[in-house]
């Protein structure tokens, strides 16, 4: 006959009340063992909560430009969330070194907190877009639609939108914050981004013993939903949307994301022209089918690593090392032939700088042209239109744009002190 068992538990370890077999002995040996350490780590962490408490209070309080009050609250929430993440890792609480885990997590959530603090809201939030942006890249395009590069950074944006929605409810839930809060002060608002991060950053198992980023596993459902001819919902962008929505989005339109998430400063004239350049760089590199350099392109936009762009685009090392030179090729084509007014306009190299020459190597530049050379500098120099410097000089268009390539390759390798124009930076 089967001895009727009652299990006492304690902290989620259960303990058989009786004895019964040996089997049942070792089990109650075990779970003592576990209760035990549940209970000295427990107390381990109890006793080390105030002390992380003091440190991040004593951190932000420095840092931050905000009440005491506003430091206190932060400081107090970011120890919550590390004593829950300590209690409930298995692996901390079997590594014996809670204490060590505990500040280190502590450390690095008020480092996250602080850089999008020292960023600024513009900035912060700027830096919190592209981060999530270069990670959900190559998940967004939907498989059946051919998307130009300007509309996938719109659809990119769609995305991250409802993302910002979800990552704010997951923190208000999980600090027990109700319904309506918004971040208020700038320490606030880098609390959230940060949270933000990590949040998008997190690993969802999978089966199979995978996992996966949980931003990652919304943007490949996300593009799964979107229509084949429609990416975006225009009239959902254009009015605002507050219908019911299961994720918790009714009270927040897409719009009103957009500005609180992305809201723009008046654009400076350079950065206009930058904006130009890359626009034009990328419609080039499209119009010539060159997709995956118009994607590296745009990670390395990001100030990715290589590491980070390989993991990204699926590559090796050495493909992605073929992918930088074939796509050095095109923008050296680009710079020099196709848009090299624009080009040299953005660089503050134009013709009217000298081609960013100084004094000396502007001298030593002209000195080396032929006299076909330099009569075509003179007579851009004078703005006549190509085909009347061409029936000045006595060529064929096409013989005139070759003369005048080979021109700005020579500007460009006294410029950079380089041997020959094709190991020109890519960075420039």
């Amino acid at each position: 006959m089967r001895q009727n068992r009652c299990w006492i538990s304690h902290k989620g370890v259960q303990l058989p009340s009786a004895l019964g077999s040996p089997t049942d002995r070792k089990a109650i040996a075990d779970a003592c063992v576990r209760l035990i350490a549940a209970i000295y780590h427990r107390g381990r962490l109890d006793g080390s909560v105030e002390a992380i408490f003091q440190l991040l209070f004593n951190e932000l309080k420095q840092a931050a430009r905000v009440s005491e009050q506003g430091s206190k609250d932060v400081a107090a929430r970011i120890t919550e969330e590390v004593s829950r993440i300590c209690t409930e890792s298995k692996r901390i609480q079997a590594s014996g070194e809670v204490d060590t885990w505990s500040t280190a997590l502590a450390r690095h959530r008020l480092k996250q907190c602080l850089k999008y603090y020292q960023l600024g809201s513009h900035r912060g939030r700027v830096e919190l877009h592209s981060t999530l942006s270069a990670v959900v890249y190559r998940y967004i395009t939907p498989p059946q639609v051919q998307s130009s590069y300007q509309a996938r950074l719109t659809l990119i944006e769609d995305f991250l939108q409802g993302f910002y929605i979800e990552s704010l409810n997951a923190f208000r839930r999980e600090c027990q914050m109700p319904a309506t809060y918004r971040p208020r002060s700038l320490l606030e608002l880098a609390e959230y981004m940060a949270f933000t991060e990590r949040y998008g950053k997190r690993r969802i198992p999978l089966p199979g013993r995978r996992s996966q980023q949980l931003i990652i596993l919304r943007a490949q459902t996300f593009s799964q939903q979107q229509p084949p001819e429609m990416m975006v919902d225009i009239e959902q962008a254009v009015e605002g949307y507050s219908g019911d929505s299961e994720h918790g989005r009714s009270n927040v339109s897409i719009p009103q994301v957009r500005e609180q998430m992305m809201a723009q400063e008046p654009e400076l004239p350079e950065d206009a022209l930058r904006h130009t350049v890359i626009s034009e760089l990328m419609d080039y590199l499209e119009e010539r089918e060159q997709k995956d350099c118009a994607d590296y392109f745009a990670l390395r936009l990001q100030d990715l690593p290589a590491n980070e762009i390989e993991a990204i685009l699926g590559l090796t090392a050495r493909q992605r090392d073929y992918l930088q030179q074939r796509f050095k090729y095109h923008l050296i084509r680009f710079a020099l032939s196709n848009r090299w007014e624009l080009v040299h306009q953005w660089l503050e190299a134009d013709l009217e700088r000298n081609f960013g020459l100084t004094p000396q190597q502007w001298q030593s530049f002209q000195s080396k042209l032929n006299p076909t050379q330099s009569e075509l500098l003179k007579l851009r120099q004078r703005n006549m239109t190509d085909a009347a410097i061409a029936q000045a000089i006595g060529c064929t268009p096409t013989q005139l744009q070759k003369h005048w390539t080979k021109l700005l390759e020579q500007a460009w390798e006294i410029r950079n002190n380089l041997v020959s124009g094709t190991g020109a930076s890519i960075d420039e």
